[in-house]
């Protein structure tokens, strides 16, 4: 099939959102995937802790624990139990607030510091890899995609609290 023959299927597809979610989903799993892995093959260590460090690294006067799941999308249950661990193998601080001290604050510690640092290159290497197939121009243009599909799906969201959306 042509190129054009296929691009006028696919624009004619009545699951084409379907599809189109499918593929989005399938391309973040593998991805996801083979971060997982690599991490755990590389560095001994898993993806919420990298994401916990990576999100410490951004903030350097650290973060409470609410924002910190914010952050992360998780409950703070989750997020409580990982700071623990990190507490104890001396990768994270956490500390009282001084205005309120039924609010923690975590930070890196300077040997999370250091471990963040080695494996932060490993990981964009790793990502590079994954999107080489694609150009500069490719990527920036479903950067902005994706932004419109979040913008989307934000709008679909307040619809439903609105009771706007007829969908089940």
């Amino acid at each position: 099939m042509a190129e054009s023959d296929y691009e006028t299927a696919l624009r004619a597809d009545d699951r084409l959102d379907l599809r189109m979610w499918l593929r989005l989903l399938t391309c973040a799993t593998m991805i996801e995937g083979r971060v997982r892995r690599r991490l755990r093959d590389s560095f001994d260590t898993t993806l919420p802790r990298f994401d916990v460090l990576a999100q410490l690294d951004r903030a350097p006067d650290g973060l409470t624990m609410g924002e910190l799941s914010g952050r992360l999308m998780v409950s703070n249950g989750n997020v409580t139990a990982l700071v623990e661990r990190l507490v104890r193998e001396g990768l994270v601080d956490s500390r009282p607030r001084p205005d309120d001290r039924r609010v923690q604050r975590v930070r890196l510690t300077e040997s999370g510091r250091r471990q963040f640092a080695r494996m932060a290159p490993a990981n964009r290497a790793w990502i590079a890899a994954m999107t080489a197939g694609l150009s500069r121009d490719d990527m920036a243009r479903l950067y902005e995609l994706l932004g419109r599909l979040k913008g989307s799906v934000s709008a679909a969201d307040r619809r439903v609290e609105e009771g706007a959306d007829g969908a089940v």
